[in-house]
């Protein structure tokens, strides 16, 4: 069964297909993705790489992490799974927040006025 590696510190410049060359002479790359910043378009900084084998994938997490490219100190482990968000922790919407049905507010009871 293969692994999925966690690979941080990045430079912004890299591309998925440079991230699976670093990762092939390892073993058998199957998939490789640099996260992309929605808004902008631009590289987040990390990516995941996915190997075949859990032994090639826990010889390249040894070799590559701390080691340099293109002058920054990776950051490579074995990825976590992705932890569930609560809904009423996360910023943004108001339906998202806990006091969002409390009902109205003390100036809607009166008269537009505090």
């Amino acid at each position: 069964m293969g692994k999925k590696i966690y690979v941080g510190n990045l430079p912004f410049t890299t591309t998925s297909e440079s991230l699976s060359e670093m990762f092939a002479s390892f073993g058998q790359v199957d998939s490789s993705k640099i996260v992309m910043d929605r808004d902008s378009g631009r590289s987040k900084g990390f990516g995941f790489v996915e190997m075949s084998l859990s032994d090639e994938a826990d010889a390249a997490i040894q070799k590559l992490h701390g080691s340099d490219f293109g002058g920054r100190a990776l950051t490579v482990n074995e990825a976590r799974p992705m932890e569930k968000k609560d809904p009423s922790q996360a910023g943004g919407f108001r339906s998202n927040r806990p006091d969002f049905n409390r009902g109205p507010s003390q100036m809607d009871r009166s008269s537009n006025r505090w």
